[in-house]
């Protein structure tokens, strides 16, 4: 399966042959809700936090006798059936995080990069350079192979392309090396540079 490499203005230039294990490959998607979910805990503070009726301050002194008053017995005003008590229960700081074996992962990006490119998601530039960081520079590129929602995976320092798209809300601008299955699947469409996805296919496979 070949995919066209483009230039700024959405000529095609030349054509891409990515490998069989690329483009022919099957598409686990029971491995995006594993992988997803996995992304989305290590994403968690884990900060959460109460207290029990150990840690709220007071309560030292029993509130009255315990027969002879005609109420119910009670040890601390800091009990949780009191108001201000302490929470039964309740969060406490914990880590979330967690990790999946590294075939697991490294074959759902594989599916993530293989749904991309046979739905003709995956566009491929020859270069992504700007001359300066604006804005309206990227989005005349990109409106020009009609793109309204994409990550822009990237292989080398561009640092005019980044400040030019961090102003896009429809848009995500990557590295390589950050290239996740949350973001892929995130977004309608993904672009890469020529070099990128040759980077890419060689470290993933």
């Amino acid at each position: 399966m070949g995919i066209d490499i483009l230039n700024k203005d959405g000529v095609k230039v030349g054509e891409a042959n990515p490998g069989k294990t690329l483009s022919e490959g099957v598409i686990n998607e029971d491995l995006f809700y594993e992988v997803v979910k996995m992304q989305m805990a290590n994403r968690r503070a884990g900060t959460a936090s109460t207290k029990t009726k150990g840690n709220v301050s007071g309560g030292g002194r029993k509130p009255w006798k315990q027969k002879g008053t005609g109420r119910a017995r009670s040890g601390s005003i800091r009990s949780p059936l009191w108001r201000h008590g302490g929470t039964v229960f309740g969060p406490h700081p914990r880590d979330y995080s967690y990790t999946l074996p590294r075939k697991v992962k490294k074959e759902a990006l594989l599916s993530a990069l293989r749904l991309r490119l046979q739905e003709g998601a995956l566009k491929v530039f020859e270069t992504l350079e700007l001359k300066e960081p604006k804005t309206k520079a990227v989005m005349e590129m990109f409106k020009k192979v009609a793109l309204a929602n994409a990550l822009v995976v990237i292989d080398s320092d561009n640092r005019n392309l980044k400040l030019a798209v961090r102003n896009l809300k429809d848009f995500k601008l990557i590295d390589i090396a950050g290239l996740n299955v949350y973001d892929i699947l995130n977004y309608d469409n993904l672009v890469m540079t020529k070099s990128a996805l040759e980077k890419v296919e060689a470290s993933v496979i």
